[in-house]
């Protein structure tokens, strides 16, 4: 019987460990601390630019959205929302917010509808992934998982491989996925690459359980951008992602 008690005790101060951890450092738990990051660089149109940042308030004001995130363990998330373009051009639009009911994902969307834009310039997506691999470090909250929403429509062409900003970034405990935008509408200012899902695929997501969601058509992005937000806050996802850290594609049914 003693022996019992002794290895019960020892699963509970397991189990307890993390949050005795945050308490010390004075770190608040949530569920999952997540970084939206939306390319903004001179590929992207202001018309796309539009429907990006619409897409994101319209998924934030979503009973799903909320639903999704009183369902996890700690009943909250920290969320900021960033734009990305060239290797030293990204800004924090909004900052880290706690997020525990739909009167705080509905607070986050007025911020967003309410920032300026800033177009940007040259696209780096591993500029992306390292600001936001650094606000995740840095966050101050204790989650049990870390994950970067990438959104763009165009390979990186500037800043250091983007493979190595990812390899760093899940050697960190991150996860990163992503939202390549393969619209038929094509930028006037530059082609998107056909083969977009591929590239996010192979060199921009990663992690365990990582995946990409790929937009064929501007007017299903605020669908998709709903969807992507729900899987990554619930982890509750329709194709169930590999469990090795090979990032999974999932096309648009559209």
């Amino acid at each position: 019987m003693r022996s019992w008690c002794r290895v019960f005790c020892f699963v509970l101060a397991i189990a307890a460990a993390p949050a005795h951890a945050a308490e010390r450092s004075g770190q608040r738990e949530v569920d999952v601390a997540l970084v939206l990051a939306v390319d903004v660089s001179s590929s992207v149109d202001e018309g796309e630019a539009g429907i990006q940042r619409s897409g994101y308030i319209t998924a934030l004001r979503d009973p799903r959205v909320a639903e999704a995130i009183r369902g996890g363990l700690y009943g909250r998330i920290a969320l900021t929302y960033i734009e990305w373009s060239s290797p030293t051009d990204q800004r924090v639009v909004i900052p880290w917010r706690e997020i525990s009911d739909g009167a705080g994902a509905t607070a986050f969307a007025d911020e967003l509808k309410a920032a300026a834009y800033k177009p940007g310039s040259t696209t780096s997506i591993s500029g992306g992934i390292d600001f936001s691999t650094n606000l995740l470090l840095k966050s101050g909250f204790q989650s049990l998982r870390r994950v970067i929403d990438i959104s763009g429509d165009g390979y990186s062409d500037y800043g250091r491989p983007v493979r190595a900003a990812r390899d760093a970034a899940v050697k960190a405990g991150i996860i990163i996925n992503g939202l390549p935008i393969m619209n038929e509408r094509q930028s006037y200012r530059t082609k998107i690459p056909p083969d977009l899902d591929k590239y996010y695929a192979e060199n921009v997501t990663g992690g365990r359980g990582s995946f990409t969601l790929v937009v064929k058509n501007l007017e299903d992005f605020n669908k998709l951008v709903l969807q992507k937000l729900i899987l990554e806050i619930a982890q509750l996802q329709g194709h169930r992602p590999a469990d090795d850290g090979e990032p999974q594609i999932v096309k648009s049914r559209s």
